[in-house]
């Protein structure tokens, strides 16, 4: 389930990895 998870985020964010999605996350 986790990876499927990752899988699906950094395909909504267009390749980014979890690190830079967390830190999007907390400039929002």
């Amino acid at each position: 389930m986790d990876y499927y998870n990752h899988e699906r985020i950094r395909t909504k964010l267009k390749g980014l990895s979890p690190v830079q999605y967390r830190t999007q996350a907390s400039n929002t």
